[in-house]
C-alpha cells in the first residue's frame, strides 16, 4: 500500500492537471495531496472507496473530479451522492470562494469529509449527512453527481435542489443514450462534453441538463 512515495503521487497529479490545462496553485495541489493521504488512511479502516491503489486514486478520483472544473459556475453548488467527497472536495479546494455543499446518506463517508474540512480548513465546504429526498435547501445553481444514479432518478430525486434556471451536471462513463431517452418531462439535455481524463480507461462524459 505504501510503495508509492509522495513525490510519485504529486507528479502524477501535476501531470494530470497539465493535461487538463488547468491553472491550480501550489497550495491547492498541496491540499489535494493532503486530501488524498487522508482518503488512503481512512480507506484502510472504513472502506470509503473500492479503489485501493494510491496512484489509481490520483487518476480515478482526483483527476476525474478536476476534469469538470471548467464547467463549474454559479454562486452555490451541491454535490449529491458525494461519497468520500468526490467531486465536491476537489472542487472546494479549486474554488475557495465558492460555497459548495456535499450530500451523502452514508455516515462514515460524511464523517470522513468533515475531518477533511477541518484538517484542510475548507471554510467554503458544507457537509450534509442525509438522504437526498429529505433535503429542503434554498435551490442551488448547479447540482452535480458522479456515478450517483441514472439520469432519470437523479432528476426525480434532486429536482427540488436545483433552481429554475439552474442545471444538473451528471458525470457519466459512456454516452448514456438509453438514460437520456428516459428524461423526465420538462427537462432537456443542454450540452454534452467529452471529458479527457488522462490515464483512465474508457470514455467519460459530462452531461448538462436543465428545464425547458
Amino acid at each position: 500500500m505504501n510503495h508509492f512515495n509522495q513525490e510519485t503521487l504529486e507528479s502524477a497529479l501535476q501531470r494530470g492537471i497539465k493535461k487538463l490545462e488547468l491553472v491550480i496553485s501550489e497550495q491547492q495541489v498541496d491540499q489535494l495531496i493532503r486530501y488524498l493521504n487522508l482518503l488512503i488512511k481512512w480507506n484502510k479502516a472504513y472502506n470509503l472507496t473500492a479503489v485501493r491503489d494510491p496512484l489509481e486514486m490520483v487518476n480515478r478520483h482526483l483527476i476525474d473530479s478536476l476534469s469538470i472544473v471548467p464547467y463549474v459556475e454559479g454562486k452555490r453548488i451541491i454535490d449529491v451522492g458525494s461519497g468520500p467527497g468526490l467531486p465536491g472536495i476537489p472542487l472546494a479546494i479549486c474554488y475557495p470562494d465558492l460555497p459548495i455543499t456535499t450530500l451523502d446518506s452514508n455516515g462514515k463517508k460524511t464523517r470522513f469529509q468533515l475531518q477533511v474540512k477541518t484538517e484542510l480548513g475548507l471554510d467554503n465546504l458544507t457537509v450534509v449527512n442525509d438522504r437526498v429526498e429529505n433535503c429542503q435547501f434554498e435551490p442551488f445553481d448547479q447540482v452535480i453527481s458522479r456515478a450517483f444514479a441514472s439520469i432519470e432518478d437523479m432528476i426525480n430525486w434532486t429536482h427540488q435542489l436545483c433552481s429554475e434556471e439552474g442545471v444538473f451536471l451528471a458525470m457519466k462513463g459512456l454516452y448514456p443514450e438509453e438514460e437520456l431517452s428516459a428524461l423526465p418531462d420538462g427537462f432537456e439535455l443542454k450540452s454534452c462534453h467529452r471529458l479527457q481524463v488522462p490515464e483512465t480507461e474508457g470514455e467519460r462524459h459530462l452531461l448538462v441538463l436543465g428545464r425547458h
